[in-house]
């Protein structure tokens, strides 16, 4: 397994499919819920010819089950938000390097070097519990930037305005990532005009607020912050890998991960591009869990590989990173 999640971080656009089948292969062979998925389908993986053929196993799944490669150990358990009481995810990894990678690769592809960068977390609710891969996440990036004022800013809002204000003035490289309801309330406690921050919303309003439109939410915080842009990251505790929005609310993902728009009433068939439909994901670096995932967001996707995110499904719980409503 090491070799070829090593692998999937040399994808491209040349050698996406035959990472794909690398993968499906082992995970059709070595993840056991993943298999029994396919058998109870009655689906035999060797028929399999094309990549919408290939099961996409439902996002359920890793509430209720452990959804591990057959002879490894866990070496890092994410757990979901829960915000609705449901029950949590668990995304177990068995090598938390390959995490790494794929954050740190991620970042660099959309925003170069977070050395470049003071990094100014805005993330409340996911530090109040543990078992955060989003936390995971910003904590290394944090490590990584270098800067003296990068760490997370959890009730210091005066702090972090005075941090904005100074970094603003010298013409530091910012990247202020926020969940949705936090930087709402921040702006509206310290508006700001922004020249050189990159404003970033994991979005979720967590319970906090009421459940906003992405037009309604970049609305009100580009008016609140002076910048021209919301920038978006689209992640889940179920992903190893992000998806960024730098404009407009159309994602790009890094060239391991790829969207596909399922039928919202079929789940084996898929929508036209452009056409509103459920994500199917595929995230190479999921290589000991799944990498073939069945989320419950709707969206639509473009022919340059770009897709947007436009709710919930109805009657599932809105959780995770980047998820309004319609």
């Amino acid at each position: 397994m090491q070799a070829l999640a090593q692998k999937v971080f040399t994808t491209n656009n040349a050698n996406f499919e035959k990472s794909v089948w690398q993968v499906f292969k082992f995970q059709a062979q070595n993840s056991t819920i993943y298999k029994n998925y396919i058998s109870a389908l009655g689906i035999n993986p060797l028929s399999i010819q094309h990549i919408q053929q290939i099961p996409f196993l439902p996002i359920s799944f890793f509430k209720t089950h452990n959804i591990l490669a057959e002879g490894y150990e866990v070496q890092q358990a994410f757990l979901s938000s829960s915000t609705t009481g449901t029950g949590q995810s668990r995304h177990l990894v068995a090598d938390v390097e390959v995490y790494h990678n794929a954050f740190t690769k991620g970042f660099n592809l959309f925003y170069g070097n977070p050395k470049e960068y003071c990094i100014l977390a805005l993330l409340p609710s996911y530090l109040e519990r543990t078992g955060s891969s989003l936390v995971y996440m910003a904590e290394h990036l944090i490590h990584q930037s270098q800067h003296p004022d990068s760490g997370f800013y959890l009730d210091e809002w005066e702090k972090l305005s005075k941090v904005l204000q100074q970094n603003e003035a010298k013409g530091q490289k910012t990247l202020l990532l926020g969940v949705s309801f936090a930087l709402l309330d921040f702006v509206a406690a310290f508006p700001q005009q922004l020249k050189h921050t990159v404003v970033m919303e994991t979005g979720g309003m967590k319970g906090r607020r009421k459940e906003l439109t992405r037009a309604e939410l970049h609305t009100a915080l580009k008016e609140g912050f002076g910048v021209n842009e919301i920038h978006s990251e689209y992640g889940m505790t179920e992903l190893l890998s992000q998806a960024y929005a730098k404009s407009n609310g159309l994602f790009y993902c890094p060239p391991w991960m790829k969207v596909l728009i399922r039928e919202t009433d079929d789940p084996f068939s898929y929508a036209a591009n452009g056409k509103t439909g459920a994500l199917n994901v595929i995230d190479l670096a999921n290589i000991n869990s799944c990498s073939f995932i069945e989320t419950a967001d709707l969206g639509r996707a473009y022919p340059d590989g770009s897709f947007e995110v436009l709710g919930r499904m109805d009657f599932s719980e809105v959780r995770g990173c980047n998820t309004m409503i319609i």
